[in-house]
């Protein structure tokens, strides 16, 4: 049975709302980026590093991580020649914790 006690602040999303979080949830179908996001739920990584983690090329890394950067789902800082990626902030932790706890809950395919 449903729960049907409203949420707060349950008022529709604007269009322009709704297409920014159209964009994220597109970028979160990935499974690569999910699976960038995860390394980096665990520890700072700079491309060369999810790589190698991910066994995934370095240029297809880059390229998530552009998009995940442009949707400020991660962020980037420079040392010197090498950029370390994080997740955005913890928002974006308690998203990806979310979705991983709902997973569990959900059958085996």
């Amino acid at each position: 049975m449903l729960d049907e006690t409203p949420l707060p602040d349950a008022s529709p999303l604007s269009a322009a709302d709704a297409e920014r979080l159209a964009d994220i949830m597109r970028a979160l179908a990935s499974p690569v980026r999910l699976r960038i996001l995860s390394g980096l739920r665990a520890r700072l990584s700079t491309v060369t590093e999810l790589s190698a983690q991910l066994q995934v090329g370095q240029t297809t890394v880059s390229n998530h991580l552009r998009l995940l950067r442009h949707l400020s789902l991660v962020a980037g800082s420079r040392e010197g020649r090498h950029i370390h990626y994080a997740l955005f902030d913890d928002h974006v932790v308690d998203l990806l914790d979310e979705a991983i706890r709902h997973l569990e809950h959900l059958p085996r395919a």
